[in-house]
């Protein structure tokens, strides 16, 4: 068996699982492990040397006639054999299973010399290897050279990975603080907008109201209602999800029936279902309990619900349906409707924290998006899941599962319900 070399930069399209190879630089000029390599073998006196990362799949090897990469063939990690020592030479009791270990992959030599690359914490990230075909054994005193050559290497690693790390913190960051500043300068604009309108029509009330008939008092008096309203909800969703994402929410997790919450949800929105001509159907039934915080998922429901009968038509054959079922995985929850759905484009983006703003709905209503975002961080603190399926034109589905309830917490009796009702 031969070692099968590979020219860097022509077959070795998997360079880029290669972490720390990269961060020495093993495609560009400044390429540390070939320099670690060329110096190491010429202080050894080796005509040959491979350096192998643990879970890379390409082994670095250097000669006299240059440096190349090799395809893993296998299990290169040599840790096993080091028993707590730093090299093994021909006096380590390892050594001859070294040499049948390594010999299966096609380096042939009379001798060999093994570093173990550790970590400050003791940690082996990988092996180099240093064989040819002479008889003498390698010079003490030179394995010591190339040991603390060695250990300048892991230690160049560990500072290279640490500034990896918070170079990508850094980026991280960077993309969160340009994603709020873009977020509220949509929660800006979706504020300023209805404020003309409430200011605009207030001011006709207050100046003009002797030229206006009660039709067109009744008229402005809606308008500035709905705007009014529309604008605080805006402002709760807002404040919910600073309050969520300022970690401000205890979690309180109770077991209760679903049917508490929806009870409520549709309570609330059914004047809006009926407002737009759409049925609006709880079909949860009496029992199916979830261990949870009532609060957020009241909180999640109404906002599905609401979401639902925002992209309904209003002809008169809309529907929003809940449902729910339990299984061993925990409650499943639906809210399904049949108004307008989402492309796929639409659907990756819901639950993502740079929110834009939102499509209007099938009565002009407005949004940003950010009842989802918030859904999703509520779900999330309750230790459940959240996904959506839908195709255009044919409705939305928003599917929630939840931990059903268990025998350590009792649920809410209905003046207990009340009371946390009122602090949502």
């Amino acid at each position: 068996m031969k070692m099968q070399l590979l020219e860097i930069g022509s077959e070795t399209e998997q360079l880029s699982a290669c972490k720390l190879s990269l961060l020495l630089g093993v495609f560009t000029p400044t390429n540390q492990v070939e320099r670690f390599l060329r110096f190491a073998r010429r202080m050894l006196g080796a005509d040959q040397a491979v350096l192998a990362f643990h879970n890379e799949p390409y082994i670095w090897y250097s000669s006299t006639h240059g440096f190349k990469a090799f395809c893993s063939p296998g299990e290169t990690c040599l840790s096993t054999y080091f028993e707590g020592q730093a090299f093994i030479d021909h006096q380590h009791v390892q050594y001859p299973n070294l040499v049948q270990h390594v010999s299966q992959f096609g380096a042939e030599a009379k001798r060999y010399l093994a570093f173990d690359l550790r970590m400050s914490d003791g940690v082996s990230i990988g092996q180099a290897l240093f064989f040819d075909l002479h008889q003498q054994c390698f010079n003490p005193e030179d394995i010591a050279i190339v040991q603390d050559f060695t250990n300048s290497l892991t230690h160049i690693i560990e500072l290279k990975v640490d500034h990896a790390d918070l170079k990508e913190m850094y980026e991280q960051q960077a993309a969160l603080n340009f994603s709020k500043t873009k977020f509220f300068q949509i929660i800006a604009h979706d504020l300023r907008a209805p404020f003309h309108g409430l200011l605009g029509f207030s001011e006709v009330l207050a100046q003009e109201r002797e030229t206006l008939d009660e039709s067109s008092v009744q008229s402005i008096s809606e308008y500035l209602y709905d705007t009014a309203q529309s604008t605080y909800n805006l402002l709760e969703s807002l404040l919910n999800w600073a309050m969520a994402e300022g970690g401000r929410f205890i979690y309180h997790p109770i077991n209760f029936e679903l049917k508490q919450s929806t009870k409520i949800v549709c309570d609330v929105l059914n004047s809006l279902a009926v407002k737009k001509n759409i049925q609006l159907i709880d079909q949860i039934e009496e029992g199916i309990k979830v261990c949870a915080d009532i609060n957020m998922i009241t909180s999640v429901i109404q906002n599905l619900v609401s979401n639902a009968l925002k992209f309904t038509p209003t002809d008169g054959t809309g529907q929003v349906i809940i449902t729910a079922s339990q299984s061993e995985a925990g409650v499943h929850i639906s809210v399904r409707d049949t108004g307008l759905g989402m492309s796929q484009t639409q659907m990756d983006q819901l639950f993502q924290q740079s929110v834009t703003a939102s499509i209007k709905g099938t009565a002009g209503e407005k949004g940003t998006g950010l009842g989802l975002v918030l859904c999703k961080r509520f779900i999330d603190l309750n230790h459940g899941e959240i996904f959506v399926d839908s195709r255009e034109g044919e409705g939305t589905t928003f599917n929630v599962t939840l931990p059903a309830a268990t025998s350590t917490h009792q649920a809410l009796t209905p003046e207990q319900l009340k009371t946390e009702t009122l602090k949502v």
